[in-house]
């Protein structure tokens, strides 16, 4: 696919630097001088110049964006993000002040979100949990205690229920089974042998596909899954919507395209929630170090429009301007 580089005016960036190292959009800014960035933004707030805010902190990747935060307490003996909301509002003062957090507070608050107030959003917690890796879901859990005060584990189970809960807890929780001993190929036939089994009764059974999808690497998942699916001459995720209900069957196909494609999950989730700014927001702040380009091309390929284009479409103002500066780029 060929990408047209068409970037924010706002944004000095270069080919060279967009298509360095991972797939995200965000890369760190050269010569980064954190003081004179502290400097500008402190100009920035007392003007309200919202343009030179959005575009210094959607320029510096995470890293450089905590620098800048410690720089700006050394100038003004001020917290950057209190000052930022003390000057902006809704949907533009989310998202910058969820750039000013680690992605291990930003994903902790996003789970926290999801839990308060009435209902729960299960597919927000569903779409944290399932694209994060073991690491990072210990540093969630380890930041949600930090700003909460509260266990995460504890939260899961009081806002969510059965089977579903169990499946969260089990992502959570993500442990390797010891499989010494056990060919490859051997594990992968009997994990298909029980995934099949649990299809079988008058009541499908969850406990194998949440023990077998939350206890194996990514590259043998995608192996006992392609193989199930030849096997079986249907999708898993067609399987899983026949033989399973509510949000333990949402569950079960959010953890499963996860598994087979993560950015075209993500791009799904875009596209089905493009009006639902926090959805949009947190994809867009949490992908764009990693794999945002990645989404941006499942997007183009699913909605048969760019997602620049639809952001451009869906949103205005300030707020657009910062979705675009970190989407980046227009897809062709």
């Amino acid at each position: 696919m060929e990408i047209l580089l068409k970037t924010v005016e706002t944004m000095p960036v270069t080919e060279p630097e967009m298509w360095w190292g991972t797939m995200g959009t965000v890369r760190p800014f050269p010569n980064f001088k954190p003081e004179g960035d502290a400097r500008e933004i402190q100009t920035a707030l007392e003007k309200k110049d919202v343009n030179t805010l959005v575009r210094i902190l959607t320029n510096r990747n995470n890293a450089q964006r905590q620098s800048i935060a410690q720089a700006f307490h050394t100038l003004t003996q001020k917290d950057l993000s209190q000052a930022l909301k003390k000057l902006l509002s809704g949907g533009l003062e989310d998202l910058l002040l969820g750039l000013m957090m680690t992605p291990a507070q930003f994903d902790a608050h996003r789970l926290r979100q999801a839990m308060e107030g009435l209902g729960t959003d299960e597919e927000t917690l569903m779409e944290v949990l399932c694209t994060r890796s073991v690491q990072q879901l210990k540093d969630i859990t380890i930041a949600y205690k930090q700003e909460f005060g509260r266990h995460l584990e504890n939260d899961l189970i009081s806002e969510t229920s059965k089977d579903f809960t169990k499946l969260l807890l089990a992502i959570l929780k993500k442990q390797q089974e010891n499989m010494q001993g056990v060919i490859e190929f051997q594990l992968i036939d009997r994990d298909i042998k029980a995934l099949t089994e649990a299809l079988s009764g008058k009541k499908a059974d969850s406990a194998p596909w949440i023990r077998v999808l939350t206890t194996r690497d990514s590259d043998h998942l995608e192996r006992v899954l392609s193989r199930w699916e030849n096997v079986r001459g249907e999708s898993v995720d067609k399987a899983l919507q026949i033989h399973f209900s509510g949000d333990l069957r949402q569950g079960l196909c959010i953890l499963v395209c996860s598994i087979q494609n993560t950015p075209l999950y993500l791009a799904q989730r875009l596209q089905t929630s493009m009006k639902k700014s926090s959805v949009v927001r947190g994809v867009l702040v949490s992908r764009s170090e990693e794999d945002l380009l990645s989404v941006r091309v499942e997007y183009r390929r699913l909605a048969n429009a760019s997602l620049y284009s639809a952001l451009q479409k869906e949103y205005k103002g300030d707020l657009q301007l910062a979705l675009l500066a970190l989407c980046r780029a227009e897809d062709v």
